[in-house]
């Protein structure tokens, strides 16, 4: 086994044809990396955030953070922008860029279950639908779950773990000759371990940008994974970070970087503790780029993230969203 292979390193792989941006989780701290961050000041925040004048009054309401967003605090020597390096994208980069968008043809968002989902230890697939149609605003179809003993994917068993662990790139490969003609992307869900290449310990996931492919492993978010006892209510946990991996991978298909201006839905992760302190919602750089290239109307989609919420028993997000909704409603 490689020195690489040993690291404890998780880490989502975005490729951009030949081009492969990667946001590494990694435990092993980069030496002076902190020095790198500082957390932006108000002037900062709402200048990433742009100009809102000239925008209907409703969104100019949704974009200002009021007292409901918290600024990203300085990051503790284990967490991500301690060890990572990351400028940040405003949004005027991002609508600069040219990033996919669902268009007349292309606007369904397909999910792709791979081999078994047993109940006690994955989360709800309908759920998981219900929450990416109320959080992306667009179709999701699921489809049915295919075995994986019939498809053409290496596997190998992970030394430390012994857990069977499935080859990302085949994976992809595979989803490329399933890509239906109205997709914006197709996703598959497992809930078997994942890697990329022979010398990485796992990765949660990989997509591929140009292809508009990819694939996501909740294995690591049960915590019998790790040898922790289950409690009653752990099937709610497991559904809350897996919908909190969809959104977050998913919008890195939408094209939006890492969040480095408020605590946001796309923070950057280094660890499990790191990834379940981030909210389930978007601040408002990164709800601003998503409104962009989707075009939905907020409050509406506040609200359909209000009802899931209240029906997955996600207490604190439901509570967040009725006073964001109030707020801007108070402005109507």
């Amino acid at each position: 086994m490689s020195k690489r292979s040993m690291l404890p390193i998780a880490v989502l792989v975005i490729l951009i044809g030949f081009v492969a941006r990667s946001w590494v989780l990694s435990f092993v701290p980069t030496v002076n990396a902190m020095e790198r961050f500082t957390p932006p000041d108000e002037k900062q925040r709402r200048g990433a955030i742009g100009t809102t004048t000239g925008l209907p009054k409703t969104l100019q309401r949704a974009f200002d953070p009021a007292d409901q967003f918290e600024p990203i605090p300085a990051p503790g020597p284990s967490d991500w922008l301690a060890n990572h390096a990351e400028p940040g994208q405003t949004f005027e980069q991002y609508r600069r860029e040219r990033v996919n968008r669902p268009d007349k043809i292309r606007r369904k968002l397909y999910l792709q279950p791979l081999g078994e989902f047993p109940a006690a230890t994955s989360p709800n697939l309908d759920q998981l639908k219900q929450f990416a149609e109320a959080f992306f605003t667009l179709p999701v179809e699921l489809r049915p779950a295919v075995d994986l003993a019939g498809l053409p994917i290496t596997s190998r068993t992970h030394p430390s773990t012994r857990e069977r662990q499935l080859l990302t790139s085949d994976i992809l490969a595979w989803l490329q000759t399933r890509l239906p003609r109205d997709a914006y992307c197709i996703l598959a869900v497992t809930m078997a371990d994942l890697y990329p290449a022979d010398d990485w310990n796992f990765v949660f996931g990989q997509a591929s940008l140009r292809e508009r492919v990819g694939v996501y492993s909740f294995a690591r978010y049960d915590p019998g994974f790790y040898g922790a006892a289950r409690w009653d209510d752990a099937r709610k946990l497991i559904l809350l970070r897996s919908c909190k991996v969809l959104a977050h991978e998913t919008g890195h298909m939408f094209g939006l970087q890492h969040c480095v201006y408020f605590r946001c839905l796309m923070n950057g992760s280094n660890h499990l503790g790191e990834s379940d302190d981030r909210p389930p919602h978007l601040c408002p750089v990164c709800l601003r780029k998503l409104q962009h290239a989707v075009g939905f109307d907020i409050s509406a989609r506040y609200e359909r993230l209000l009802t899931f919420s209240q029906q997955a028993g996600f207490d604190d997000e439901a509570a967040w969203l009725t006073r964001r909704l109030a707020y801007l409603k108070s402005g109507q």
